[in-house]
């Protein structure tokens, strides 16, 4: 039917990128694969995208509108911004499952480093993630949830270095989730700068 294509949207079609990159890794990431998962054919993704590359910036500049979406939704379901911080952190890698789909995402990383437009695009998304750490860290120290000395924008930083790199870990000793390991990970950057007696507004659900 003519107009069925467009009853697919975009961001559905994006999604459905997601799926087959942790599926398939870049060997099988293909517009023919994406179009199969939707139920589309590959010519419609090429109307739409262009390309496969043009499909993989697409998706680049979707995931940094992402961060920002994930922040504001965890912001609005948790009273605590050490709360909010942790289901940041838990959220931001929750289409992965196993240890194969976050080395086929990785494995896209890697080579979005050799484009000049993909690595700027990660890089906006990573500096996104950043500002959104360090907000939830301004309120958290402002709630009495951190120490008023904590510097959060050095803070923030540890929190991405440590929480990616627990990812990492994760996918060679396979232990655990990837969202646990994450969190522990936040949890061991932020105990230094937990005051000895939590500010009486602090939730229990804090790591």
């Amino acid at each position: 039917m003519a107009g069925r294509p467009r009853g697919i949207d975009d961001a559905a079609i994006l999604q459905a990128a997601v799926r087959v990159m942790g599926r398939a890794g870049p060997g099988g990431m293909t517009l023919a694969a994406v179009a199969a998962e939707v139920g589309l054919v590959a010519g419609t993704l090429v109307q739409r995208f262009g390309s496969k590359r043009g499909m993989l910036v697409a998706l680049a500049e979707r995931s940094t509108h992402e961060v920002g979406e994930l922040h504001a939704r965890v912001r609005a379901e948790h009273a605590s911004p050490l709360a909010a911080l942790a289901a940041l952190m838990a959220g931001a890698w929750s289409a992965v499952v196993t240890a194969e789909e976050f080395a086929n995402h990785l494995a896209f990383l890697c080579a979005d480093l050799a484009d000049p437009e993909l690595h700027r695009l990660a890089l906006t998304s990573q500096q996104a993630e950043g500002a959104a750490v360090r907000t939830l860290l301004d309120e958290a120290v402002a709630a009495g949830e951190l120490r008023p000395e904590t510097d959060t924008a050095l803070l923030a930083r540890s929190v991405q270095e440590a929480t990616t790199g627990a990812g990492v870990l994760w996918a060679v000793d396979r232990e655990g989730t990837l969202a646990g390991r994450r969190l522990a990970a936040l949890e061991t950057s932020l105990r230094p700068h937990i005051p000895p007696h939590p500010h009486p507004h602090q939730r229990e659900d804090t790591p």
